[in-house]
């Protein structure tokens, strides 16, 4: 094992799959002169120095490279700056990538990454750290991933670049220096297949990337009022492992969903909405969801900060939930 941030984690597994597969290629802005904004690319054009390629300020144009590449067999991975600024390019992901599949009977197939750096970064408002896992989870054709550890960050990338079909990979930029421990062998993580990362009996804690963690922090504090909750970890929204999900609320029969996005007709709505259905003879209460308040993100620091869920909002959901 090697302890590395999500950030070099992410890294690795680019490396790693650039040297397995002559196909992957990577595209986006300031991808070569910076390593990408967040530095994961860095030293990708020394070693792969015909297989990065920078370009100008144009989404649309970006991703549309990288669906025809696609569609011609190669593998491409595509930075997006801020995932803000996939709003530029939604028909060449929700018109062409997404249903290429579909509208040609399985003749032709887009195995494309789009990695999206979103959420709060550096206090750069509502433009720069918008969270929109939830637009992508409604449109079929689309894989849509969020990990939460450098290790489920390695193992999911490289499952998405080796996946026959667009991936949209979200990057929290708040975690990208997290540490964690990662395998030094090979391996995949497969989509579709939730972790535990935390065992309990009182209340299924389910939690969306950068809510993991603070998950986890809220489950040592909240030992101390004698509850003990469980934390699942998605990883994937689309697919979703919904049998991981019901059988830990089936156990614990109380549930709180968890995630930075706005809770209005977000991710947590539509998990809130399966345990409803699934899980409604097991649920003790009302399922409580954990989440932003429907604004657009405010510059000031303070302002941020307040409208992002942290330790406590999960805390005093489960208090809640457990009274």
């Amino acid at each position: 094992m090697s302890t590395l941030t999500i950030r070099d984690a992410l890294h690795d597994a680019i490396h790693e799959e650039m040297e397995r597969d002559e196909s992957v290629f990577v595209i986006g802005e300031d991808v070569v002169a910076h390593g990408g904004p967040y530095t994961v690319t860095e030293g990708i054009a020394e070693r792969f120095p015909d297989r990065i390629f920078e370009t100008p300020i144009a989404e649309a144009g970006i991703v549309g490279v990288g669906v025809g590449a696609a569609m011609a067999g190669m593998r491409p991975v595509v930075e997006i700056m801020y995932l803000d600024f996939i709003t530029c390019a939604m028909d060449e992901v929700v018109n062409q990538a997404a249903k290429m599949r579909y509208m040609t009977g399985g003749q032709a197939s887009v195995p494309l990454v789009i990695r999206l750096p979103c959420g709060l970064g550096r206090y750069i408002a509502a433009q720069h750290s918008q969270i929109m896992e939830s637009w992508f989870m409604h449109v079929p054709g689309l894989q849509v991933v969020v990990p939460s550890t450098p290790k489920d960050a390695k193992g999911l990338l490289k499952t998405a670049v080796r996946s026959p079909d667009p991936v949209l990979f979200f990057e929290y930029k708040r975690i990208y220096t997290a540490e964690g421990e990662v395998p030094d062998e090979e391996y995949l993580i497969p989509f579709g297949e939730a972790e535990t990362k935390r065992e309990g009996e009182d209340v299924t804690v389910v939690a969306v990337g950068p809510m993991v963690g603070k998950a986890l922090k809220a489950g040592v504090i909240l030992e101390d009022d004698g509850y003990d909750i469980e934390v699942v970890d998605p990883r994937t929204l689309s697919p979703l492992d919904t049998e991981t999900i019901r059988a830990s609320v089936g156990k614990t029969g109380r549930a709180v969903i968890c995630e930075e996005d706005s809770s209005f007709a977000g991710t947590g709505a539509e998990i809130a909405a399966m345990i409803a259905e699934n899980c409604f003879k097991d649920l003790q209460a009302p399922v409580v969801r954990v989440g932003m308040p429907h604004v657009p993100m405010p510059f000031a620091p303070p302002l941020a900060d307040s409208v992002v869920p942290q330790v406590d909002s999960v805390v005093d959901a489960v208090r809640r939930v457990m009274a």
